[in-house]
């Protein structure tokens, strides 16, 4: 399904947070959005998953404008993984998945056999299946995102949504996520804070700085020496992996700015310290008290 942003802004308590943003995602790609914080990614993606309204611009799927359709239709489209949607109630991991079936179900709710089996392929498809009757708060980060991408798999979305879903998570359980997203095959919209785990795994990135889009592309046309250090205040050094071939960074501090006075000119010698010796007297003495005098050819 294809995501067209167009013109987007978004204000909160009279305060512009998000200017006119337009942004392009074709079916079943992921697209990273990078940013200092406060930049406006969250803010950006909560209007998208229909936490906010926007104050002008629309958000369309295939051509829909998602604000006008009712919750459940746009539940049935869009799922959504926001960083504070792990629940502290004590559901099971089965009980939560299942929260996923609720915008197909109708009457009284219940899941049906079709919901139960729905659920239990989505958890077996992010290797979680063992996990269906254990309590959701006694798990892992991983297991924890495990389980939520499964119920956002059992909602049957075709656009997925997530927000920062590495945080917290070591090394070997950010790279299982990513891949879990990237084999969904959904079209993906991702805040994502690892530049590299970006570059690697989105097909395009826009990058936003005070609510606004400074730069958009594929990830080696927009991550640039130049941006990083404008908009993230770093000096960064370009490589290659070398297997995928995805630019991948090394970061530096900055140069520190040191106010220094301006240099004399060539032509004008700098004035000589008090007490000190002017250019036509005898040279300094040396270490042993005599003074220091030019070296002499040895005579022959």
């Amino acid at each position: 399904m294809r995501v067209d942003i167009d013109g987007l802004a978004v204000e909160v308590a009279g305060r512009r947070l998000i200017h006119e943003v337009t942004l392009r995602a074709a079916e079943g790609q992921l697209i990273g959005l990078i940013g200092p914080n406060g930049s406006g990614k969250s803010t950006l993606l909560r209007c998208v998953y229909r936490a906010l309204r926007p104050a002008g611009g629309t958000v369309r799927l295939d051509g829909a404008d998602l604000h006008a359709m009712d919750a459940r239709e746009g539940a049935r489209l869009l799922a959504a993984l926001p960083q504070e949607g792990q629940a502290t109630f004590d559901f099971t991991v089965a009980e939560i998945v299942a929260m996923g079936r609720l915008p197909h179900q109708r009457g009284s709710g219940r899941a049906s056999a079709a919901d139960e089996e729905i659920c239990a392929r989505a958890l077996a498809r992010v290797g979680a299946g063992h996990l269906a009757h254990r309590g959701f708060p006694g798990l892992s980060g991983g297991e924890k995102q495990r389980v939520l991408i499964a119920r956002a798999l059992a909602q049957q979305p075709r656009v997925l949504v997530l927000d920062e879903p590495t945080n917290h998570l070591d090394i070997a359980q950010q790279l299982e996520v990513l891949a879990l997203v990237r084999d969904s095959r959904l079209t993906v919209l991702a805040a994502l804070h690892d530049l590299n785990l970006a570059a690697q795994h989105c097909d395009a990135l826009y990058v936003l700085d005070g609510g606004r889009i400074v730069a958009s592309g594929a990830p080696h046309e927009v991550l640039t020496a130049e941006l990083l250090a404008e908009v993230f205040g770093v000096r960064a050094h370009r490589v290659r992996h070398p297997e995928t071939g995805a630019v991948q960074l090394l970061f530096d501090r900055l140069p520190q700015r040191t106010d220094t006075p301006e240099a004399a000119p060539p032509d004008t010698p700098e004035a000589a310290p008090p007490g000190a010796p002017d250019g036509d007297g005898p040279p300094p003495p040396g270490p042993d008290g005599a003074a220091d005098s030019p070296s002499l050819p040895s005579p022959r």
